[in-house]
């Protein structure tokens, strides 16, 4: 089956006028890479992008979570970047329902799981990289850990194993997923990008904690 071209995502205006709950892919319509002559997708908080052509999918992570998952047979792969809600932004505590934050998480990583295995990909042969997950929030910082936390059980329910990962630390990490190869380039930055990247993941933990939690998603059986 021959994947169709991007999905076609609210402009990237609209995307960031209001915080999405995962709706689907990038607010862009990429750019080309002069070096590895290919294209390139940006991912913000809340997209996931899946693709069978030899792309780069790029997202930069401080307390957010990419998880990147391909079916190397099927030649499908994809990425996606979330973060869990919680509660209480002042103090960070994760005392706020912890179901629907989980159902969140959850949706992230179903949304992406699913069109994997839509465009081809089998449950059995699914490689999961994971990435980001640093304490880069002042006061904050369980919220990397917890979304570490999260996404390592959900894949232990669902039995996939994860092939590698570079989780946690304090330093913010810029990602270059090849799907095609499954290669992945990970450049920690500067210490002096966090307070930038953490007043954003600020502003969008808080924009998540006033979101309904999306509906229920199954996943897709083998």
């Amino acid at each position: 089956m021959k994947l169709p071209g991007p999905m076609s995502p609210a402009s990237a205006s609209e995307r960031r006028k209001k915080v999405p709950l995962l709706p689907g892919t990038p607010g862009n319509d990429g750019y080309v890479d002069t070096k590895y002559e290919k294209k390139v997708f940006k991912l913000l908080p809340g997209d996931y992008f899946v693709t069978r052509r030899d792309e780069i999918l790029t997202t930069v992570l401080g307390s957010c979570i990419a998880a990147c998952i391909r079916d190397p047979v099927a030649g499908v792969g994809g990425m996606n970047h979330f973060m869990l809600p919680t509660a209480t932004l002042d103090s960070g505590a994760w005392t706020g329902n912890a179901s629907n934050a989980n159902r969140y998480g959850a949706f992230a990583m179903e949304s992406l799981i699913n069109s994997v295995m839509k465009f081809g990909g089998r449950r059995d042969r699914l490689e999961v990289k994971l990435f980001g997950g640093a304490a880069v929030i002042p006061g904050m910082s369980d919220v990397g850990a917890r979304n570490i936390e999260f996404v390592r059980r959900f894949l232990q329910l669902e039995g996939l194993p994860v092939t590698a990962e570079s989780v946690g630390d304090v330093t913010p990490r810029r990602v270059n997923y090849f799907p095609r190869s499954g290669d992945v380039l990970v450049r920690k930055l500067r210490l002096t990008s966090r307070d930038q990247l953490a007043a954003r993941e600020k502003d969008y933990l808080s924009a998540l904690t006033k979101e309904p939690v999306s509906g229920d998603i199954e996943l897709f059986g083998d």
